[in-house]
């Protein structure tokens, strides 16, 4: 198994940054897809972005292009999801979750979870 720790939430102003960590332990993090996903108020939990093991390919959902950057220091055992420009909408709960590295589809099934940290945007 692997644990997930996410970090890096909090309050910012609209058009600020915030950049959310993931700590991994456990398993070897390297064996692992990487997935950020959201829950806002009233909402379904939303796919963000997704990073394959090896870092090679990135994925993210339209609303985060542009704008958001995932990233991950395999060394480090820690991924991460530079967030710019934000807007009073990304406002949810942000969770980490990761799976064994599979060819299939970044935006589905994941193993493992965090227990997530808030972002809150304001006005």
């Amino acid at each position: 198994q692997v644990q997930l720790v996410e970090s890096g939430g909090g309050l910012v102003q609209a058009g600020g940054s915030l950049r959310l960590s993931c700590a991994a332990s456990g398993r070897t993090f390297r064996d692992y897809d990487m997935g950020w996903f959201r829950l806002g108020p009233g909402k379904e939990r939303e796919f963000v972005a997704a990073i394959r093991w090896n870092g090679g390919n990135t994925y993210y959902t339209d609303s985060a292009k542009g704008r958001f950057t995932i990233s991950r220091d395999n060394a480090k055992n820690t991924g991460y999801l530079q967030m710019n420009s934000l807007k009073p909408e990304d406002t949810a709960v942000y969770y980490c979750a990761a799976r064994t590295a599979s060819l299939s589809s970044m935006r589905g099934y994941y193993e493992y979870w965090g227990q997530g940290t808030q972002v809150t945007v304001s006005l």
